[in-house]
């Protein structure tokens, strides 16, 4: 088992988390340890998982609906699903990752905290819905999350094919939202979608980080 790390701003935590702090903790330690081990989190991202990863991806949760069914495209060390799925219990996850090793991992740390009866863990790709590529997801969801994956258009042609007619994308980005938003606004018209770059602070003192939220 993995020891807990304790949060470098543990009321903060607390509050972001609730009676699920514990959990993060463990999840917080299995990035220091087996994350950084298997090449998913860099060393020197150790003393500020929680910041910058845990509570920073926790921002999506304020553009997610109560008790929808959420995928995590290219999940990798989990975030944001993971930490979405531990501050909204109310909210049913899909951790989407076309690499072995990262799948491996996630579903390790999925069972390692518990989560299984409602985060699973699927080895797929985010595709158009004519692909025939055998790892091709084509499941539908209503609300579609990312972190880190690529540029808006490119995003928006492997995430609108997952979404539900009334569905959500909320992608975390940074400084350089808005000109995403201008850029991809082609592949928006294509796939019938609006798009507001946001700022928002995840939690009490952050510094704001930027959501690109697309609804239909």
């Amino acid at each position: 088992m993995t020891a807990p790390v304790a949060p470098a701003t543990p009321a903060v935590a607390a509050s972001v988390f609730g009676d699920r702090l514990g959990l993060a903790e463990r999840y917080a330690g299995i990035l220091a340890t087996r994350g950084v081990e298997w090449g998913l989190i860099g060393p020197r991202e150790v003393g500020r998982l929680w910041d910058r990863h845990l509570l920073n991806s926790v921002a999506v949760a304020s553009a997610i609906p109560a008790g929808v069914r959420v995928v995590d495209v290219g999940s990798g060390a989990g975030l944001p699903g993971i930490p979405l799925a531990l501050a909204r219990p109310d909210l049913s996850v899909t951790l989407l990752e076309p690499l072995l090793r990262r799948a491996t991992f996630l579903t390790e740390a999925v069972d390692e905290l518990g989560l299984g009866d409602r985060v699973r863990v699927v080895r797929g790709r985010a595709m158009g819905p004519d692909a025939r590529d055998a790892m091709a997801h084509h499941d539908s969801y209503d609300a579609v999350t990312s972190r880190a994956v690529a540029p808006l258009p490119r995003l928006l042609d492997w995430c609108a094919p997952l979404l539900a007619s009334s569905g959500v994308i909320v992608a975390l980005k940074g400084a350089s939202a808005a000109d995403e938003v201008t850029d991809a606004r082609a592949e928006l018209k294509r796939y019938r979608l609006r798009a507001s770059a946001e700022s928002v602070s995840p939690y009490p003192g952050a510094d704001p980080t930027w959501l690109v939220v697309c609804t239909r």
